[in-house]
This record gives C-alpha cells, structure tokens and sequence, in this order.
C-alpha cells in the first residue's frame, strides 16, 4: 500500500522565524536496509534508481503542529503545496511562541485521516552564524554524467561508484570542524537525496541540508522556474537557490563557497559575493550577469532573477558585510586555464582575489 512519504526535508530555525522546505510523495514502505553508517558494519548505500518514483507529482495538504520545550501546542496551520508537492514555508516566531518540535501531518489524500509524516526538531542556526556551501558533483565526488552510459551508471550504482575528491573532502569537513553550518548545493535531480546522503554519511560529513534540481519543473508548461536549457545551464539554478537559501539564513558574518571550475560556479560565487560585500544596484549587478552564456534566461527568470537580488539587497543593508571565501576544485592539467580565465563583466574582476585554486 502507497502512503505519503517527505523528501527534501529541511528545517531552518532563526531568531525570527522557522523555515522549512520539503516535498511530499506517495511511495511504498521501503525494503528493510542496515542503518548503519559505518562501511565495516554492512552498510549498503542506495541507488537513484530507487527513488525513481519521487519523478510523480501532486498536490498536497499538511498540518504543522508547533510544540514549545513544555510539550504543549503554539501553532496548528494547514499548507498547500505547489502542483508537485512542494512545501517552502517560513513560519514567523516571537518569544512568547518558542517552536522546539514539529509534528508533520498529510490531511488531503483520505478524508478525515491525518497521517503523520514525521515529527522534527529545527535545526538551529548558531550566532554568529558562519556557513559553508559545497557543490556535489565534480567538487567532492568526480561524476560523469556526459554519456548515455555514463547517465546510466549515474543512476543504477550508488554514488560510491564513482571516485571520491579526498582534497575537497578534508577540506569541508575542516570548516564543518570549525563549527560552520554545512549546506550542499547540487544540480542532480532531486530524486538522488538518499543516495547523496548515504555517501555523505559514508564519509562522516553530517547534514540534512542539500539543495537539489527539481527536475519535474524542467519540463512544466506552467511552473516557469526551470526549463529545458537548464538540464546543461546551471547558472541561473545555482545563483537562484543560494539565494534562497541566505533569504531563508539571514546573512552570516562568514560564508566558504566550495565548487569546480568545470561550469559556472566561479560566476555564480563572484556574483553572488559582489551583491553580498558592495552594496551595488541590483539593477546593475544582474543587467550585466543576464547576458552571460552561464545563465541564458528565460522571461520569467529575467523576472525572478531581479526580483531576488533586490529581496536580497535590502536584507544586506542591515547586516553587517560578510567574510567570503571562494574555493575552486581543478584538475591538474586544467588549473591554469581555469585560474587565468578571463571575465567580460565588469564587477567580476574585484572578486577573483576572493578565489582560492586548488588541485584535486
């Protein structure tokens, strides 16, 4: 029997509010697997292809029930997602309305039958907040994706498959050490979760936060947020998503951008630094940034994209200006081109000393 199942879950607790994202799928109880996160100990990382089914999407409803640290109820709203079962709520708070646990519940699918999701304690983030955000594919794990073998092997094999970046490894689990907040930022479908989390796990890298592709608003006639050139283009959903992401944060005094320098990421980090550090008009930043190759925008995310640099524009005007540091994975033989590429826009070329090259 299918029941509702959450995926993509995370749940972001500041002084001013909750947020939380997440998705909600039908599935079926999932075959009985060793939780162990110890490799000696048996443990048998997941496949993409198990989760295939998270590819189906619907409409849903949830009840959120806030709990405060006394167990009683502060909160009890009902949510609709988007046509494909998606969540992005933020939930404010005051001190007399303190959340310390959330109980999930699926309400729309069997009338007068609420079926819990789950029940979840925020993730608090620490003040001051200091953040490091890694790319996945080609940063920590060298994927190929090129082929349609290589597609497929992608898919079918556990992402241990494929060979391991120990030098970006050590290097985010030094910051994680540091007591920086760990996201990972990655454009693989959003149907790889566990897979990816599994081998996070396998290399003692603990986070519920990873930002994946919804690959099902590639092809929606309706969504718009995503399209078509954007299974290769990855500009626009990298920039967009790590802006989310500050939006949902707030601005943190200390922020690590970790990435490859086979596709756009060093754009994307520039840019993003110069919107955070220079107080330049959004209007200039992404007149300039839209004509890029690495973004190639559509008319809605033209709209979008300007939108979000002024939401986070004016949330800089009253933080203080972070720390960024930029880390950039390269192969040997491709760090000199990399390192010495040469950008046409204008406010990029303040922030190349912001980069850091290294050879993994």
């Amino acid at each position: 029997m299918k029941r509702p199942y959450l995926f993509n879950l995370m749940i972001l607790k500041t002084k001013q509010h909750i947020a939380l994202v997440c998705s909600v799928a039908l599935g079926k109880e999932s075959k009985e697997r060793n939780n162990s996160i110890q490799p000696n100990e048996g443990f048998i990382p997941s496949s993409p292809l198990e989760n295939l089914a998270w590819l189906g999407g619907s409409d849903y409803k949830i009840r959120l029930i806030g709990m405060n640290h006394n167990g009683e109820d502060v909160l009890n709203r009902v949510y609709e997602s988007d046509s494909f079962g998606n969540f992005d709520l933020r939930i404010p708070i005051s001190s007399d309305m303190q959340i310390e646990r959330i109980h999930l519940y699926e309400i729309s699918i069997e009338p007068g039958v609420e079926m819990l999701l789950g029940s979840y304690i925020p993730q608090v983030l620490n003040s001051p907040l200091k953040m490091v955000i890694s790319d996945f594919d080609k940063t920590l794990v060298d994927t190929r994706y090129s082929t349609p073998r290589e597609l497929y092997i992608s898919l079918s094999k556990p992402v241990t498959y494929f060979p391991v970046v120990p030098k970006s490894v050590d290097l985010l689990k030094s910051y994680i050490e540091a007591s920086y907040q760990p996201f990972i930022l990655s454009a693989s479908p959003h149907f790889y979760e566990t897979a990816m989390r599994d081998w996070l796990y396998l290399h003692q890298i603990y986070t519920n936060n990873i930002l994946l592709k919804d690959y099902r608003k590639l092809f929606s006639l309706f969504d718009g947020e995503l399209s078509p050139k954007d299974l290769k283009t990855q500009g626009f959903y990298k920039i967009n998503n790590l802006v989310n992401l500050l939006l949902m944060t707030g601005i943190p005094e200390e922020l690590v951008l970790m990435g490859d320098g086979f596709e756009s990421d060093p754009l994307v980090y520039m840019t993003l630094a110069t919107l955070l550090q220079d107080n330049q008009d959004p209007w200039n930043v992404w007149n300039q940034v839209k004509k890029s190759e690495s973004f190639k925008l559509t008319t809605k995310q033209n709209v979008q994209f300007l939108s979000k640099f002024y939401q986070l524009s004016n949330l800089t005007k009253n933080s203080k200006k972070p720390k960024i540091i930029i880390h950039i994975r390269c192969r040997d033989h491709d760090i000199d081109k990399i390192s010495k590429r040469e950008y046409s826009i204008n406010f990029i070329k303040s922030k190349t000393k912001l980069v850091e090259y290294y050879v993994g």
